[in-house]
């Protein structure tokens, strides 16, 4: 009985303790008091790249300064969140947008909802307002359907969200967009006010909603566009001192739409390109660096003739055609190699140090990567190589052989997951390099040649032939 009374004890004890950790943190959440006094949300639906425009204009109606705000999402968002960034708008004629750091918020909302907190360029006082200007960019969200379609049909898509937008605080004004690829909608949530106008369509103004409030939306619409997907992309840049930056990507390219069904008919897709595999596609773009040469398109066949490349002093662009058109669930995998001259991309910096500038991402347009590495092998004799990026990757060393290497190179490899065009921005290798370590090869080669033509001459002038003793 005693046993059974401490046991009860203890549960009440533990639950209380549950109830006062949830109520801090939403005490923690909800302090200092903000509102949200107009909200417009702009969402982007013409590609398989979601891209949503959001501006937040943000009052401090509370007693104490706030420094961060919070921006709230629904957990399906998040695991498909590629880049989210914020800045603020500064200025009334001649308006400014300096970034804000945007870092995850612990511990989660309301059903999963998941916080990002934005760091404000100074704190906002009692009874002060700020605009702040954000992007973010979803992928795999659009869900075909039907899932699979015949080649002469149209690709149909589901998009899912809220009418209204996530939010821990209080809106009192707010609209949404939703900008659409064509005119053929075969239906959508209507929550008035709702207005469909050609290719937009508008949900609001809506006022005074309280903070997590969620009103879910479908709409379903023709969506042809490309749905191109590089399920893994890997990209080997070489360095070499004697004049040349060598580039090989390797791809895994995937037609994410509806898959496609029936029997592939190539006379009917020639002869009828607009009405047959409309949300097909068999042209890519790759935009590559200026002053590119010596580039090849091949797939595990050989090479492939079909690419047209594009050059000029600013940049490169090269038209690929994989040996078939891609439908929806096809795959292709591709090599893409080009050299690029050194001059363009390895400096010095001021502390003696050499670093390479080069272009993160993935040269392909309107495509999204699930996974991307980027590998830079450094020349034989580096040191102490640093990583300087725009964003947080993932990065670990490894050594790999080349010709005539002797220990080996050192080679930075990064990674990153769902990443979009918008992640294609400069990043920086930094590393230590002795001079001395350039003349390894040549006398590598030297020493080689010498021992081999020494070893000719000792042979030739040694005589192996058997005679006779002729004392015997």
């Amino acid at each position: 009985m005693a046993s059974s009374q401490v046991w009860q004890r203890d549960a009440l004890a533990l639950s209380l303790i549950v109830v006062l950790t949830l109520l801090r943190s939403s005490v923690a959440l909800s302090q200092p008091d903000l509102q949200i006094v107009d909200a417009e949300r702009r969402i982007d639906l013409t590609s398989h790249i979601i891209k949503v425009f959001l501006t937040l204009k943000v009052k401090n109606t509370g007693t104490s300064s706030a420094s961060q705000v919070l921006l709230a999402f629904p957990p399906y968002q998040v695991d498909n969140l590629a880049l989210l960034k914020a800045a603020a708008s500064v200025g009334k004629k001649k308006k400014k947008y300096p970034s804000l750091d945007v870092n995850p918020k612990f511990p989660d909302g309301p059903n999963g909802t998941k916080y990002f907190a934005i760091d404000l360029l100074k704190p906002l006082g009692s009874g002060e307002s700020s605009t702040v200007e954000i992007l973010y960019i979803l992928t795999h969200l659009l869900e075909p359907f039907p899932a699979e379609i015949s080649q002469s049909e149209h690709q149909l898509v589901y998009f899912r969200d809220s009418a209204v937008i996530l939010s821990p605080y209080h809106i009192n004004q707010q609209t949404t967009f939703l900008k659409l690829p064509s005119r053929e909608v075969e239906s959508y949530t209507i929550i008035e006010p709702t207005k469909l106008a050609g290719l937009e369509l508008k949900y609001g103004p809506y006022e005074d909603r309280v903070p997590h409030s969620f009103s879910p939306i479908i709409v379903h619409f023709e969506n042809d566009n490309h749905f191109a997907v590089v399920e893994e992309l890997v990209r080997e840049v070489e360095i070499s001192h004697w004049g040349s930056v060598q580039v090989t990507e390797h791809y895994k390219l995937a037609h994410a739409g509806a898959r496609h069904k029936g029997v592939f008919s190539r006379l009917e897709y020639q002869g009828r390109p607009s009405a047959s595999g409309a949300s097909s596609f068999q042209q890519l773009l790759a935009r590559l660096p200026p002053k590119v040469h010596s580039v090849y398109f091949r797939d595990n066949i050989g090479n492939i003739s079909s690419s047209h490349l594009r050059v000029d002093s600013r940049k490169s662009e090269l038209e690929i055609e994989p040996r078939y058109p891609l439908f929806g669930g096809w795959k292709a995998t591709f090599i893409i190699g080009y050299k690029l001259p050194l001059e363009d991309f390895l400096y010095e910096s001021p502390d003696g140090r050499r670093y390479l500038n080069f272009t993160f991402g993935c040269p392909l347009i309107e495509t999204s990567v699930d996974k991307l590495t980027i590998k830079v092998s450094l020349p034989e004799g580096s040191k102490d190589p640093s990583l300087v990026a725009p964003f947080p990757v993932k990065q670990h060393l490894e050594t790999s052989y080349s010709y005539l290497d002797v220990v080996g190179r050192t080679v930075v490899v990064l990674q990153k997951e769902n990443v979009v065009p918008d992640h294609n921005l400069p990043f920086q290798v930094y590393y230590k390099f002795n001079p001395i370590f350039m003349l390894a090869e040549p006398l590598m080669l030297v020493s080689t040649f010498f021992l081999l033509f020494a070893a000719c001459i000792a042979y030739l002038h040694i005589d192996l032939s058997i005679r006779k003793d002729k004392t015997s």
